[in-house]
């Protein structure tokens, strides 16, 4: 891999978000200095918008932009529950805004009324999934009070969505499946289990990974696929072991396919809003060099 290619991509490219989580990772830049971008994508409600998700522009608070954030703290390894931005999305995932009790919505109605990738489309009719809500359950159950009614909510929803992948797996969806593997690493790393019994945790997602991965290697050049890297960040994942050898061959690739301006190629695009799908796809661009970088030295 051109690490100095992909660097100088960033320099050029990134949105002035992308380009601090680029420095604060490889280049000693500061948590600060990401976290104080990312707040500027925070509304008065505690939620997230502004495109912080590069396929919806929507301004407005959503889940699935609230969740970007969640991730990005986690990127940058913020553990204190009294910052600013963490109190202020607790502050959103508790005002029961998109939310029926159950689970968070996947879209929201205002994201018709700009531009975005037609899987972001709103219809009232939409099927809910544990994508977001697996993820916004653990990041409650790290950071939220554990005497607060939201903690006591977190608890009941985890049990919920266990009980929901224990009668359903396994799941088609790659990005629900990430989530609920997130949920389990929150758990994890909190040392708690909300009653679920974590060792069956652990072996239905070794299964269910097993299932969602696209093993035929010959179409993660052209097709939107599922890799081992939405699940496993590191070789200390309970996750690795098992999959080893895929792991390796993702870092193989990631070395082989890396494109002459230091990107890789981005296998999904909209279909209507050209214009903003071109902005938007530089930004995933930097978004994916990141990702890359991150996995491929994660598997040295």
């Amino acid at each position: 891999m051109n690490i100095e290619s992909a660097r100088k991509f960033i320099y050029l490219n990134a949105r002035p978000l992308d380009f601090a989580r680029w420095r604060f990772l490889f280049e000693n830049g500061s948590r600060e200095n990401v976290l104080d971008i990312l707040s500027e994508y925070q509304n008065e409600d505690g939620g997230f918008g502004g495109g912080l998700e590069p396929d919806c522009l929507n301004p407005n608070s959503s889940p699935v932009q609230t969740w970007v954030a969640t991730e990005i703290i986690k990127e940058t390894g913020l553990n204190d529950e009294d910052h600013p931005i963490i109190k202020e999305i607790l502050k959103y995932l508790g005002s029961g805004a998109d939310f029926d009790g159950h689970m968070w919505l996947n879209t929201v109605p205002t994201n018709n009324d700009y531009p975005h990738a037609p899987w972001w489309n709103y219809d009232p009719e939409q099927e809910l999934s544990y994508n977001p809500t697996a993820c916004f359950v653990g990041f409650i159950i790290k950071y939220a009070d554990r005497d607060s009614d939201l903690y006591a909510l977190a608890v009941r929803l985890a049990k919920e969505a266990y009980a929901f992948l224990k009668s359903n797996y396994p799941l088609e969806s790659m990005h629900t499946v990430s989530c609920f593997v997130e949920l389990f690493e929150y758990l994890r790393e909190c040392g708690q289990s909300a009653g679920i019994d974590m060792d069956e945790f652990e072996k239905i997602l070794k299964e269910q990974i097993d299932f969602v991965l696209t093993k035929d290697t010959s179409l993660w050049s052209s097709e939107y696929v599922c890799k081992p890297s939405l699940f496993i960040n590191s070789k200390e994942s309970v996750f690795y072991s098992g999959n080893k050898e895929i792991c390796d061959f993702e870092r193989e690739f990631i070395s082989k396919t890396q494109e002459a301006d230091g990107s890789w190629n981005i296998t999904w695009e909209w279909e209507s809003y050209p214009e903003q799908w071109h902005i938007s796809k530089n930004q995933w661009k930097s978004d994916l060099i990141i990702k890359n970088v991150k996995f491929y030295n994660a598997m040295k």
